[in-house]
């Protein structure tokens, strides 16, 4: 029989025990809570489990006694019987498996990091500009994201707050925003530091390539339009200058 039963069927043999002793069985519900932590802190121990029997609790145990405590009166005066030292060891081997559970489950969850995807993008509204430093999709949530002038930190008090949300996946992102005057973008960088990264990344606004590309294409469409219409401008005066000509001489012809 597997470890995890073990404890169900000592309590429903100690309850049927006490059935039989003047009152009429019934039936019961039974619950146990396991609690642990990584390190005995703030007064929790390492292991800790507490039955209930109908909602009141009937049994304690955690790591350093390493022993089950009866805690209803119907059980009192059975701590030393077979039964309840049976429950006891159980309990006992309740305590190991999830001491080494746990640390396999932390071991795993401390080896698995997910890069941060950064990002610095420009954005201009009612005359005022804003760089949004954005680090997308990280694991683990911790992160810290500064701003740099001139590869220099600023002062706490001159940027906003760092925020980081949960995404549907289990990872996270972050931002932090930050005031700057137009023409001064390029003097700003943001740092950011995470568990995955072996050294600080810093990201840059760049200008946007599609944006500089457009611009130029619209201003040689523009230069080259202007200079059709000066070549066509250009002909015409060069064939009025032509008709001229053509009947000057044609005047003079007829004097002769």
């Amino acid at each position: 029989m597997g470890l995890r039963a073990r404890p169900a069927l000592l309590l429903l043999i100690l309850l049927r025990t006490v059935a039989t002793q003047g009152r009429p069985p019934r039936s019961h519900s039974l619950r146990f809570l396991f609690m642990g932590a990584s390190e005995p802190d703030l007064g929790l121990p390492l292991f800790e489990a507490l039955g209930y029997v109908d909602d009141q609790l009937f049994v304690s145990y955690d790591h350093e006694s390493r022993r089950a405590e009866p805690r209803a009166p119907w059980l009192w005066g059975r701590a030393t019987s077979q039964l309840w030292l049976q429950l006891s060891q159980s309990l006992k081997g309740w305590d190991h498996m999830f001491i080494v559970d746990f640390w396999t489950i932390m071991d795993n969850h401390n080896q698995s990091k997910a890069l941060p995807l950064v990002k610095v993008t420009h954005h201009v509204a009612s005359a005022v500009t804003t760089l949004r430093c954005q680090a997308l999709n990280f694991y683990p949530q911790d992160i810290t994201m500064r701003w740099l002038k001139d590869r220099q930190p600023l002062d706490a008090k001159d940027v906003e707050p760092e925020d980081v949300l949960p995404n549907g996946d289990g990872t996270y992102q972050g931002w932090v925003a930050l005031a700057v005057l137009p023409g001064e973008e390029q003097r700003y960088s943001c740092q950011v530091q995470h568990p995955g990264l072996d050294q600080p990344l810093t990201a840059t606004w760049e200008p946007s390539l599609s944006g500089t590309l457009v611009t130029g294409v619209i201003s040689g469409i523009a230069v080259c339009i202007i200079l059709f219409l000066i070549g066509i401008l250009f002909r015409i005066l060069r064939r009025r200058q032509a008709s001229r000509g053509a009947a000057g001489d044609y005047v003079l012809a007829e004097c002769e």
